[in-house]
């Protein structure tokens, strides 16, 4: 049982992150229900230092498809993407999205021919991963259109993955006597969703 953790927790709070609180409640919970789980982190750092494609990049990408060399190292991302059981990505509500250096992440695991691919009748997933859960925290109220939501829910559909859920901890900033009995509640949705079969 491989765990992915993507963790775009870029918060000016630190390890106090509202965000990385519940990504923690979900990775300490999901190790306990599978105590021989394999932890992977993609780390806030390493996504910062992702270049967006540029034509160049995208030439070069393309032209290591066509002969598939899928162990270039600009696939690295997109194969430990694909090889994982199940996946986890935090990152807070900015807005109205996430910040930019998941959306450059999402460009490098779309890999066409690895994480999914083309037939006649359209896309089909090629990933691993029977579940994605995507967390996130915000200071105004949850919104069920969330961009951020409703792209990971399209994504697991074009990676194959079947099962999408989400924790949106949402009116954090409201009203600050409330903030820390949001944010335990949003942790205890987290748990849940870590500890189903």
């Amino acid at each position: 049982m491989k765990l992915l953790m993507v963790d775009c927790c870029i918060s000016q709070r630190g390890e106090d992150s509202r965000t990385r609180r519940l990504l923690r409640a979900y990775g300490e919970a999901f190790c306990r229900r599978h105590p021989d789980a394999e932890a992977e982190t993609v780390t806030p750092e390493e996504l910062l230092s992702l270049k967006p494609f540029d034509v160049e990049m995208l030439d070069e990408r393309d032209a290591l498809m066509s002969v598939q060399a899928w162990d270039a190292p600009v696939y690295d991302l997109a194969r430990q993407f694909r090889a994982a059981d199940a996946i986890v990505v935090a990152a807070p509500f900015w807005d109205l999205s996430f910040p930019a250096a998941l959306r450059t992440y999402i460009e490098y695991i779309s890999a066409n021919g690895l994480t999914y691919h083309y037939e006649a009748d359209g896309c089909h997933g090629d990933c691993r991963a029977q579940q994605l859960v995507y967390l996130t925290t915000g200071g105004d109220v949850e919104r069920e259109d969330s961009v951020g939501v409703v792209y990971w829910r399209q994504l697991c559909a074009m990676f194959g993955i079947p099962k999408f859920d989400y924790v949106f901890g949402g009116g954090l900033d409201l009203d600050p006597e409330k903030t820390e009995s949001l944010v335990e509640s949003a942790c205890a949705l987290a748990v849940r969703l870590a500890e189903e079969p």
